[in-house]
């Protein structure tokens, strides 16, 4: 794969949006809520359309709507302690009620006219975990600092485990193209054959040795632990959001659309920018989950 210019001002250009967004997301709780609540609807909108073209039908707006808004009620379950206004909670006073109101207006999609094909609603459904369910692990993130790893305690801030995925899927894609361009020769895949394995295997061990040298300077523990600590999880989420990438490389080949969406014109959309962190999330989180058992 020779390198191009113009791709990699590309990815140079949609990874400075990406960096800006997360950085934004991170200021506070409320705004990483509100602007994973954005990103949640946008890549379910994108989602629907893509398996409307893929199944060759229509979803009624208010099925489209039901499950998007069920999907937010799951992700709102996972709002912890931190998510509370004046002992308000979101998760014990909001998440069950959205769900339900996803439902009825899901029913009153379902007994319309439209005919409702079990294939293709079933294929939608599927967001529920796809986007929904990943979404909710990447807010659980944000309400837990402490994690106790065999007979090591990491005390984090809230942001640490999501800037650890942020910085290893930007890190991993970058590094991959670069490496990719320079020495890459055999196709990783059919479904992106631009993709090779040795920019693929480059990407992940340069991630995965550059997030565990340089951000310990950035949450300033410096210790051997810590260090194998970032290595596990950001070689988790190079590999997986790998993965993740192929996987909506796949879905917008049987649509038949080179971009998933046009949030910025000739540079995709949400799916297209957030592929990859919808696999590295719950990977990371039931990676986490089980070590910390």
């Amino acid at each position: 794969m020779a390198f191009n210019w113009k791709t990699f001002w590309t990815r140079t250009f949609t990874g400075a949006i990406y960096i800006t967004v997360m950085l934004l997301c991170l200021w506070n709780r409320w705004t990483f809520l509100l602007v994973f609540s954005v990103i949640h609807f946008g890549c379910w909108w994108e989602y629907l359309r893509l398996r409307e073209k893929i199944h060759g039908v229509n979803f009624h707006t208010y099925v489209k709507l039901g499950l998007m808004v069920i999907g937010y009620g799951l992700m709102l379950w996972f709002c912890g302690p931190s998510y509370e206004i004046r002992g308000y909670g979101l998760k014990e006073n909001l998440s069950l009620p959205v769900s339900a109101a996803g439902f009825a207006i899901l029913l009153i999609g379902i007994f319309q006219k439209t005919q409702v094909r079990l294939k293709s609603f079933g294929a939608a459904a599927v967001g529920l975990i796809y986007i929904s369910l990943s979404w909710g692990f990447m807010i659980d993130f944000y309400s837990r600092s402490d994690y106790h790893i065999y007979d090591t305690m990491f005390v984090l801030a809230p942001d640490a485990i999501p800037i650890i995925i942020f910085a290893s899927i930007w890190t991993n894609d970058t590094m991959a193209y670069l490496v990719g361009s320079m020495i890459g020769k055999t196709s990783l895949s059919k479904i992106s054959p631009k993709k090779t394995w040795e920019g693929t295997i480059g990407g992940i061990i340069l991630c995965v040795v550059m997030v565990s040298l340089l951000l310990p300077f950035v949450f300033g523990i410096h210790s051997s632990p810590f260090s194998i600590f970032l290595a596990i999880l950001s070689a988790i989420a190079a590999i997986t959001g790998t993965f993740g990438d192929l996987f909506e490389s796949r879905l917008k080949r049987k649509a038949g659309v080179k971009d998933s969406g046009n949030l910025m014109p000739g540079h995709g959309g949400f799916l297209d920018r957030f592929d990859s962190l919808l696999f590295a999330t719950p990977a990371v989180w039931l990676l986490l989950f089980f070590l910390n058992r």
